[in-house]
């Protein structure tokens, strides 16, 4: 066990009225219990809902390890994690009806920080005397609400709660992408309020992009979880900064999943392609353009997680964020799990983050503790 905190920001619980509800539809998204006692299987996924494929061999299994919280812990303790911030994963609530979202954003929140205060109120013996709590959550929007206020209310709601620590959200916002000008009130929100967003992809990229349906299911989840997640990410970001949102809102705090996707890598590509575009006001065109420029927003308004697996990705997210500082540890639990009875419950998802972290921070190990913890206690105010 280390003698600093572990945090783990990114992983993900799905609570057990959240199945039920999922269990009760019949349509994408949707849960289904196979007859013979087999792990239920969670759709989420369109591609995934292909009526030649048995509903038993669908979207992907799901086992205790997505809802029991005491499944989770025993995940933590075995890779040395000290305290998670959960979050509800996709397709959260962006598919409920308008009448609904209000009522199941509440209940899900509720139940996320009543599961955190009943962990916390135990007292762990392998977590390290830092003060720092087992348990916080990202709470879940109702961004299929009728009305912008509701969704607003429900981040003012949050800020109350003592466990929640910002809010989780997919890249269709409410259902026109981020740079849809009806989400300036929520992003107003979030600034004011000074609330975390956890962008996290959702739907990928369309089966066309990879050479159609055939294609995907021929390689299964591969191309939209290792390609259509990051672009996702990108598009959406850079659609963000395309329609001025951090030149509206320049307190806005957002953390990105999956080291930002390809924004590390792009973010020089996207600058010059902005600086070059004829339509902007800057070169004679109409459009206004944005006036701040990427790498202003990676070093101020971004912060990016650890889930990019390798040191290449992790040393290009470093300079994107203009610093180790601006970089936290996460595992995507319970997403990736060991494949095999001999790997003793190591994850290999989570070692290949702690080596990649180890590896590219070499002899800092201040830097190193920073990442893994110390940067998430300071950002998301853990003390």
């Amino acid at each position: 066990m280390a003698d600093f905190p572990i945090v783990d920001i990114h992983t993900h619980v799905y609570t057990p009225a959240y199945l039920d509800m999922l269990r009760a539809r019949k349509k994408v998204p949707y849960v289904h219990d196979p007859a013979n006692g087999a792990d239920s299987r969670l759709i989420i996924l369109s591609s995934d809902d292909d009526a030649s494929t048995p509903a038993d061999q669908r979207g992907r299994p799901v086992d205790s390890s997505y809802s029991d919280i005491e499944v989770k812990l025993a995940f933590m303790k075995r890779h040395g994690i000290t305290t998670s911030v959960i979050s509800l994963a996709n397709p959260w609530l962006d598919f409920l009806d308008v009448d609904d979202a209000q009522i199941w954003s509440e209940r899900i929140n509720n139940d996320l920080e009543e599961t955190c205060a009943q962990v916390n109120s135990k007292t762990r013996t392998d977590t390290v005397a830092t003060g720092i709590k087992t348990l916080y959550a990202f709470g879940a929007l109702p961004l299929s609400a009728p009305d912008a206020s509701i969704i607003v209310n429900e981040i003012t709601r949050l800020k109350m709660l003592p466990h929640m620590r910002g809010v989780i959200m997919g890249t269709s916002g409410l259902g026109n992408g981020l740079d849809d000008q009806k989400l300036d009130p929520v992003w107003a929100a979030l600034a004011q309020t000074q609330t975390l967003l956890f962008l996290h992809p959702h739907y990928g990229l369309p089966d066309e992009a990879f050479g159609g349906s055939e294609v995907t299911q021929r390689y299964g989840h591969v191309l939209p979880l290792a390609l259509g997640f990051p672009l996702e990410t990108t598009i959406a970001v850079t659609r963000m900064l395309l329609s001025g949102v951090f030149d509206r809102f320049p307190d806005l705090k957002i953390l990105l999943a999956h080291s930002g996707g390809t924004l590390p890598f792009l973010a020089g590509r996207i600058d010059s392609c902005i600086a070059h575009e004829r339509k902007f006001v800057a070169n004679g065109g109409s459009a206004q353009g944005p006036v701040r420029d990427v790498w202003s927003v990676l070093n101020t308004n971004i912060y990016l997680d650890a889930v990019v697996y390798g040191e290449a990705g992790l040393r290009a997210a470093i300079h994107a964020a203009g610093s180790h500082e601006r970089l936290l540890f996460g595992t995507d639990n319970p997403f990736f799990p060991p494949l095999s009875e001999k790997e003793d419950d190591i994850w290999p998802s989570v070692t290949t983050n702690y080596k990649a972290i180890e590896g590219t921070l070499g002899e800092d190990k201040e830097a190193v503790r920073g990442v893994l913890g110390g940067n998430a206690v300071r950002i998301l105010n853990l003390n």
